[in-house]
């Protein structure tokens, strides 16, 4: 340690504690230091516990409730399989992405008291503790929850909390409902204007030399002299965050926690995609499990047939003619 440390230690030592001999001494009475420094960090004045205060403990219970216009539920997290086509019942040929809610579990639950918001922690898939930092494997350990492979924050209302621990299966969803499904495009690399933007190219031919893919003019003359700020050019496409909004849902399979949707969602074959209920085509409350569906005991996952969204009577064929 150096002199200079050594002095401001020994200094702010003698200014901090009172001298016994002080008083002892001839001359002036000297006021004796307070330690108005030191019990800022000390526990004397929680000796009597006055001043303690204990925060209510939110008790969540994982028990089914009624849900209102303002309820917000949970999401999922679940992987894209693939693409395929079926025909309906009609005879109607639907195309198909087929999404697989693998193990969802609650890893943590955030309160306005702690955190400032409503919200729960989902884990979806398994991971070995080799494969984690040393930051996340001691967070599922805090939790009591074992180790996951993706995790994503959804924010839900109060009464959408749900203890540490619950399983979300496919059936938080029912068949025939609107989900937003989010999730991360395919990337492309850098590509050029004509198939980034759509941009129609030069001629083809009479006269056009070395051009034909070519964007263009990017500005005007000496007015303004510059290019604006968010011109179409080529440049890195795909790879971003994208959100494919009313996705409807044409069947899901309980025993193989399965989702067959209408249409495309972002993303390629193995990636993570995250579904919510729907915000514009918002499903029946009537209809939906609240905060989420619980299986009851005598309940086998495995004996449940598929559940196909209702068609309806009436052939749209036969309406069309």
């Amino acid at each position: 340690m150096s002199a200079l440390s050594r002095g401001l230690i020994s200094r702010l030592h003698h200014r901090l504690s009172v001298n016994p001999r002080a008083s002892l001494a001839p001359g002036p009475t000297r006021t004796p230091l307070t330690f108005h420094l030191f019990r800022r960090f000390t526990s004397e004045a929680l000796i009597d516990g006055t001043q303690i205060v204990y925060e209510p403990t939110r008790i969540i219970e994982a028990k089914p409730g009624v849900m209102t216009p303002q309820s917000k539920r949970t999401g999922v997290i679940a992987v894209k399989c693939g693409m395929t086509a079926l025909w309906d019942k009609w005879g109607a040929r639907i195309p198909i992405s087929i999404l697989w809610v693998d193990d969802n579990v609650v890893s943590q639950v955030k309160t306005v008291e702690k955190e400032g918001i409503f919200a729960l922690q989902i884990g979806c898939g398994q991971k070995k503790a080799k494969h984690l930092t040393k930051p996340e494997v001691g967070h599922f350990r805090a939790q009591g929850v074992p180790m996951k492979r993706k995790l994503r924050e959804f924010p839900v209302t109060e009464d959408g909390l749900l203890p540490v621990g619950t399983s979300i299966g496919v059936r938080h969803f029912v068949s025939g409902q609107y989900v937003d499904v989010t999730g991360i495009t395919r990337g492309k690399g850098f590509q050029g204007g004509m198939k980034r933007w759509g941009f129609k190219g030069g001629p083809a031919s009479h006269g056009n030399s070395l051009a034909h893919r070519a964007i263009g003019s990017t500005g005007q003359r000496d007015a303004p002299g510059k290019v604006f700020k968010g011109k179409k050019m080529p440049g890195r496409m795909g790879g971003k965050q994208r959100t494919v909004k009313n996705v409807w849902i044409y069947k899901i399979d309980p025993a193989r926690n399965l989702m067959w949707v209408r249409g495309q969602v972002p993303g390629a074959e193995g990636n993570f995609v995250f579904i919510r209920d729907a915000f514009y085509k918002k499903p029946d409350m009537s209809q939906l499990p609240f905060p989420t569906y619980f299986t009851p005991e005598d309940e086998d996952p495995l004996e449940l047939e598929p559940l196909v969204a209702d068609l309806g009577d009436v052939d749209p064929f036969m309406v069309a003619d």
